[in-house]
């Protein structure tokens, strides 16, 4: 049976002090090059030859020249230290952006239409390796995503009790607008309190329920409203009000895209008193303290807080 190597008994500055050797075959061009001695550098050439139990390196009339044992070696050594220096470029801060890699945001359509028409220039030219995959919470928190690995940030307004390992940043604040057509039948001017309850109304639920933050605050008041469907994504319900009585209350930034794209659409104030929604991004300590992570969640917060 062959006995491994302990690694842990070997110099692998050595490797370096070999390459440099090797390349400029002079004692005083590799401490220069080095920013060694010559005293020092010469000490750590009699370890190098301890190490490998040759001269390695030769006196000749013009500086140094290689052993065959030397020649061998080389083009090993070469091959590790490129490895290793690849290795810790690799961990540098200084050049995470130049890493390639993928980083996987679960959110909502509506994040998705906000943020990434701003933040993906951004990343093409300053971090030009990485490729940004969304996919849709579902209207929940993925923590076991989140702890296994398969979503690095989470971002939406409806997440809370974190677990301690977690970690949450606010990004951004919305209020909340009414979309409605122009040529709306029981709006007469202003959205009036009135006029908001006779109309047929559409919600979006990620999770399949009909009852929302409006309908809580509806019922506090002592009145509700008429919910004809409910839909899965926040984009699509504006293509459905067009031309109708239907009205869908919902977040000012989702609103006045709509109706910048949708000329029979406009918005109006809500006349139900509602809370701002916070949305925050959400991540595991898993991910704290990666360079590339962390450059892209301040990024992803600069872009929604301008």
């Amino acid at each position: 049976m062959i006995q491994k190597v302990n690694i842990a008994s070997k110099d692998l500055n050595l490797l370096k002090l070999f390459q440099v050797l090797y390349e400029e075959q002079s004692v005083s061009a590799a401490a220069e090059r080095m920013h060694l001695s010559q005293p020092a550098l010469s000490h750590k050439l009699a370890k190098l030859r301890e190490e490998f139990g040759d001269t390695l390196f030769a006196r000749a009339p013009r500086g140094l020249t290689p052993t065959p044992r030397a020649h061998q070696l080389a083009p090993h050594i070469q091959r590790l230290t490129r490895s290793l220096e690849s290795f810790y470029d690799y961990c540098d801060e200084e050049s995470f952006l130049s890493r390639k890699d993928k980083v996987h945001i679960f959110s909502t359509d509506y994040i998705e239409q906000l943020l990434m028409p701003r933040l993906l220039p951004v990343v093409r030219e300053q971090a030009p390796q990485l490729q940004i995959i969304f996919h849709n919470t579902r209207g929940k928190l993925p923590r076991s995503d989140l702890e296994t690995g398969t979503c690095d940030i989470a971002i939406a307004g409806f997440f809370d009790q974190l677990p301690d390992t977690f970690y949450q940043q606010k990004i951004h604040r919305e209020h909340f607008s009414v979309l409605a057509s122009r040529g709306n039948s029981v709006i007469e001017g202003e959205l009036d309190l009135k006029a908001f309850l006779a109309c047929d109304h559409l919600v979006t639920t990620l999770v399949g329920d009909l009852e929302g933050v409006v309908d809580r605050q509806l019922a506090k008041q002592g009145h509700s409203r008429r919910i004809v469907a409910g839909l899965s994504s926040f984009l699509s319900p504006a293509h459905m009000i067009e031309g109708s009585d239907l009205l869908i209350t919902c977040l000012d930034s989702v609103a006045q895209t709509a109706a910048r794209n949708l000329p029979d659409l406009l918005v109006h104030p809500c006349p139900v008193p509602l809370p701002e929604i916070d949305i925050l991004q959400t991540w595991h300590q898993r991910t704290h303290e990666d360079p590339l992570r962390g450059w892209l969640r301040q990024q992803i917060r600069r872009v929604l807080n301008n």
